[in-house]
This record gives structure tokens, sequence and C-alpha cells, in this order.
């Protein structure tokens, strides 16, 4: 009978937190109202946001009713998975009815539209040419809250010994100082710094506030999404392409490296392992690309070098590029950006563990049989030292990846499409990159979007928290 009355209290735990987290979903969703005073909509649009949000509050309020504040026990990851589980599915599907009421997309569409927002890809199937600035800042909106976290969000609100079962869920191990509260809170003054930061110099670059507020949260979120047609190549400015190569790099930097960059430790921050993995993606990618592909192609190397950027903000297309560049930008798109930040992929870190576990797997044929040797790496958060369990879990989850990708890179196939065309499009779902070369538009076959945002979500959350829910 105890057992019971334990397991009860675990499933309200769960729930509670769950309705928390929407709660705070709900209030997001009235930031879109926001810019009624400056432009005109629809009746119809303006109910899609208040019924919504009204609705997901009621939701919320209801759940949290679960959560007993007196209760003084540890979330496991496991539990903390589900919270984030349950918690990103109902706020994809509620995300979505402002769309599907509005009449501006049928639900396939609206969710393929949201869980590309919240996972910060950007690959988009609403015509930006036609949208209404509510949605454009909806879709925004959706972008800062999945870059840096919905859990870590609201968990600045939270206090308990929750807060770790929940943040680790949230495929974070960043722990910028011992305290989980205190963690979240710095993770988001670094994220909102940035962002307003970004916000002021593409107003000074002569940006418009509303475009800058929106390319400023998609930048440093990696996320991708654009007020303009012709996303950042509309402005035909080196000055705002610069700022936005910068906001996409701090984006994609672990958030832990950023504490002890803002800390002044520059010495430090240049021995982690994963931040020197970036700068050699970047010093051998950008040239092979430039001198490879684009040289030709672009009348400036500041277009060159904004051509491989992979937040999925672009200056260009891609379907005039030949195989090798294609290439190489699938390549990055798998790799990603580092553990703990706004982007996706395999993850700098990961790779970076790879290989280096090949080489110490190579000199340990050269040394002695009785030799012991511990290995280790520079993480943001110190030396750490390498067990062949931590290199097993790295080498799980870049196999579930591959798979996953190969599979869906088939499924695209035998819908008719190419292989080049399906390698590309699937790299960017997965690791939550948002370019594309075509296959992705409001025309695609429902089936296609269906399977791009099953792999946009399994890349943002990654596998292992999703399968060990």
């Amino acid at each position: 009978m105890k057992g019971v009355e334990i397991l009860k209290s675990r499933y309200k735990l769960i729930l509670g937190y769950t309705g928390v987290i929407l709660l705070g979903v709900s209030i997001a969703m009235l930031t879109p109202l926001l810019t009624i005073p400056f432009f005109s909509y629809k009746k119809l649009e303006i109910f899609a946001f208040i019924a919504t949000a009204f609705f997901t509050a009621v939701i919320g309020f209801n759940l949290k009713k679960f959560v007993d504040k007196e209760t003084n026990v540890t979330m496991s990851i496991q539990e903390g998975g589900i919270v984030v589980l349950l918690s990103w599915i109902t706020t994809l599907i509620l995300s979505a009815l402002p769309f599907v009421i509005s009449g501006q997309l049928n639900f396939v569409q609206a969710m393929f539209e949201v869980v590309s927002g919240y996972t910060t890809t950007g690959l988009s199937v609403v015509d930006v040419r036609e949208t209404t600035h509510m949605v454009l800042l909806w879709r925004s909106v959706m972008q800062f809250l999945g870059g840096v976290g919905l859990v870590v969000i609201m968990l600045s609100a939270i206090i308990g010994p929750h807060g770790v079962g929940l943040y680790n869920a949230e495929a974070r191990s960043d722990k910028l100082v011992p305290n989980i509260r205190k963690t979240t809170k710095m993770i988001m003054i670094i994220y909102v710094s940035y962002i307003i930061g970004g916000i002021i110099l593409y107003v000074l670059a002569g940006m418009p506030i509303f475009d800058a507020i929106n390319h400023s949260i998609a930048a440093v979120s990696t996320g991708g999404f654009s007020t303009k047609y012709e996303s950042i190549g509309y402005y035909n400015s080196t000055t705002i392409e610069l700022i936005t190569i910068i906001l996409m790099v701090l984006g994609t930097i672990n958030f832990a490296a950023h504490a002890i960059l803002w800390k002044g430790k520059v010495k430090e921050f240049l021995k982690i392992g994963e931040f020197k993995t970036m700068l050699f993606m970047f010093s051998l990618s950008i040239p092979l690309i430039l001198f490879f592909t684009t040289k030709d192609m672009f009348e400036s190397l500041s277009k060159s070098i904004s051509a491989v950027s992979t937040t999925g903000f672009s200056t260009v297309g891609y379907t005039d590029w030949n195989d090798f560049g294609i290439f190489i930008l699938v390549l990055m798109m798998i790799i990603g950006g580092g553990t703990g930040s706004t982007a996706g992929g395999i993850k700098q870190y990961r790779v970076y563990i790879l290989f280096k576990s090949l080489w110490w797997n190579i000199k340990s044929y050269v040394f002695p049989r009785n030799v012991v040797k511990e290995y280790s790496v520079n993480r943001a958060d110190g030396k750490f030292y390498i067990s062949d369990k931590h290199i097993i879990e790295v080498c799980s989850v870049t196999t579930i990846y591959m798979i996953m990708f190969i599979i869906s890179v088939v499924i695209l196939m035998a819908h008719g499409y190419g292989m080049r065309e399906s390698i590309f499009e699937i790299a960017s779902c997965l690791s939550t990159v948002g370019l594309s070369i075509g296959i992705t538009s409001p025309n695609a076959p429902n089936l296609v979007l269906i399977i791009e945002t099953i792999m946009m979500f399994l890349g943002r959350l990654e596998f292992i928290v999703v399968f060990y829910s």
C-alpha cells in the first residue's frame, strides 16, 4: 500500500511541474499581442492567441495543483525526462493552435512550424511576405523559449531539489555554479544579454527595430527564422552579416564556457576542447568552401563566409552549389554546436571525445600492457577524466543519430527525392540547422513534413532522453 502511495506522489510531481511549465508558456503566448498598438490584425487572429493562451493557462493551473511544496523528494533524471517530454509535446500541440484557429496553416504544417521554432531549426512553411507581425513575433518567441530550453526558463522560478533531474533531462550538464537555480538564472542573464546586445547592434547598423528583435533572437538561439523572404541577404549589408555571424557563433558555444569568459578567464576558455574543435571546424570548412565552391559564385568574401553559417540565416541559395560544398555543409551540420548551447547536431564535444578516444586507443598499443593511463579532457567545468562508460555513452548517442539519419534519408528518397537533397534536408532537420535545398515548403507532402518534424524533435531533445523516458 505504501508503494502505491509513493508511486502516486511521483506521478503528481511529474504532472505538477508539467503544469508549471505550461503556465509559463501561456504567458509567452500573450507576447505577440504587444504588437497590436503598432499593427492592424484580423479579430480571428487576435482571438486565436488569447483563446490558446487561456486554454493553456487553465491546463497548467490545474496540473500545478498536484505539486506539494512540502514534499522533499529528489526528482530522478528519468522522472525529469518524463516531465521534459510531456511538457514539450503538450507545449508543441498547444502552440500550433493559433496557426490552425486563424486558418493560416493546417495541423501538420502548424506542428512542423512550431517544432521548427522550439527546436531552433528555422525551417518554415510560413510565407513571411503574406503573414502578420503577430505571427512573426510568435515564431521568434518560440525560438527564444526553445533556444535556452523550456525547462531551463521555468527552473528559474522553481525552488527545491527537483531541479537537478529536470535540468539534466533537458539534455544539459553545463552547471555554471553548484546551485541549479543559480545556474539557470545565470544562463538566462547571458542569453538575454546577448539578445539585447544584438538588437542594439542591428539597430545601429540600420535594421528596423521589429526586424532587429526577431533577428537577434533567431541568431543567438541559432534558430534562423527571419522576417524577410530573402533572410539576412535582404539587407545587403556586410555589417549586418558580420553581426549575425558573431551572434550565431556565441549561440553555438556552451553556456558554461560563456560563464568562464564573462569571468575574464580567457586562458581557461581557450583550453576547452569543444572550443578548439569549433575553431578547427571553421578554419577547415570556410577555406575549403570558399575556394572549391563559392569563389566564382559570389562577388565578395563576406558573402562566401556568410554562406557557410548554419543557423538557418542565409545570404544565398544552395541549389547551385557543387557536391563538394554540399558535403562540407552536411558534415558541419551533423557535427553541430557545443553541448549545453542553443545549437543541435551530434555536438562538438562528442566528436572531440570520439577522436581523442581513437587516438588513446592507438597509443595503448604502443605502451606496455602493465602501464595504467588516465585520460582527461578540458571542459568548461574543468578537467574531466574520461571513463570507458562515458565513451560508450558518446558512441551510443552518435550511433543512434546516424541510424535515424539513414532511415530518414531512405524515406525521403523512397518518396521520390534525390539522395543529395534528402541527405541535406535530413541533416538540417536532425541537427536543427534550418537550411533547405528546396524540399521543405508549404507545398511539401504531409509525410515529408511529418518525418522532418520527428527528426527536429529527436534532434533537439536528444535521443537518450526521449528513449530513456
